[in-house]
């Protein structure tokens, strides 16, 4: 096991990944006293990152409905952090509706879910008048929040070197060429270390219409093609997104139309809304689809985040950080060689 004494105060941290996990693990462990370097392959503008297209959902207590409790633990954790370090972070909830005929699945949904209010029309009305008279009723989870990953970011990467660290872009490191600690966080890039990763391909669609305003997230739940609609400001939505087993990069006709239409669902004037990017980005995953903090000697890699990275990274840097400065171990994600 790494001799974690060897790492407290001044001593360097190599971190390679500048997405979300990476990004996280540089702030806590800068901002820690560590002289940190945080090398990416691609330019600061990272547009072919998983992050560059990820819906930017903190949402714990909604995703317990299809996924493990150690991601709503971390999850939950995670909110903190993030109202923390950017108190800016939108949190007005998230919104869960459903047509009639989907009766069944949305009183599923609430069973496998908690931190929720049932909402009557008036309510729903009432939270965002957009919906006024679109749904009988529907979940309201308050404690949930949102950012825009192609904000966030470039925020993040400011309080990086605001805290003294070093961020170097473009840049071909491998996770074996720095000496000293090694924070691997490179996605599917790891799997030269990591051959159990698979990608995720999610699919989205950035759309634009004055006709409508959201202040928060809204999830439609549908057996087929569940959909979340999330406000990007300036009358911008994002739609998304689909969990596909496939690796490539392209939006497919069919997801297309499922997204269209369910958005068509949640309120006509989608309809008519001017659609601005298609896009997809893979998720890395391990076959349990739950995230990995594997130490090995002066390595760690931490990975596997699928669908959840920003809301686990802040977490899952917390936790690397206190493996390193103080030897604690959480079992349920952490693996010692």
């Amino acid at each position: 096991m790494y001799q974690t004494s060897k790492l407290r105060g001044e001593s360097p941290v190599t971190i390679i990944g500048a997405g979300i996990a990476g990004a996280w693990h540089a702030l806590l462990f800068a901002q820690a006293g560590h002289a940190v370097t945080l090398h990416e392959r691609s330019d600061a503008a990272m547009t072919e990152s998983t992050s560059h297209f990820a819906g930017g959902m903190l949402a714990p207590w909604c995703e317990a409905e299809a996924s493990e409790p150690v991601i709503g633990r971390l999850g939950i954790r995670s909110l903190s952090l993030w109202r923390d370090h950017f108190p800016q972070t939108p949190f007005n909830g998230s919104l869960v509706v459903a047509h009639p005929r989907d009766r069944a699945d949305f009183e599923r949904f609430a069973r496998l879910t908690s931190g929720h209010r049932r909402l009557d029309a008036q309510g729903v009305g009432d939270l965002e008048p957009s919906l006024q008279g679109r749904f009988r009723d529907a979940l309201f989870y308050p404690d949930e929040g949102h950012v825009e990953p192609r904000r966030v970011l470039p925020q993040l990467h400011a309080a990086i070197a605001k805290a003294g660290a070093t961020l170097s872009f473009s840049s071909d490191a491998a996770a074996d060429d720095p000496d000293g600690l090694v924070i691997d966080c490179r996605g599917l890039c790891a799997r030269d270390r990591e051959p159990g990763l698979r990608g995720v391909k999610g699919e989205m669609i950035i759309i634009e219409t004055p006709e409508v305003e959201l202040s928060r997230p809204v999830r439609l739940i549908h057996p087929r093609w569940p959909l979340y609609v999330i406000p990007r400001g300036d009358g911008r939505f994002m739609l998304g997104a689909t969990s596909i087993e496939a690796e490539d990069r392209g939006v497919s006709v069919r997801s297309a139309l499922e997204l269209l239409g369910a958005a068509y669902v949640v309120h006509p004037a989608f309809g008519e809304a001017r659609i601005v990017e298609f896009g997809a980005g893979l998720r890395p995953a391990y076959p349990d689809n739950l995230p990995k903090i594997r130490i090995e000697q002066e390595r760690i890699t931490v990975n596997g985040l699928y669908r959840h990275g920003f809301l686990l990274a802040p977490a899952l840097a917390e936790l690397t950080l206190g493996f390193v400065t103080r030897g604690e171990i959480d079992n349920e994600v952490m693996q010692c060689a």
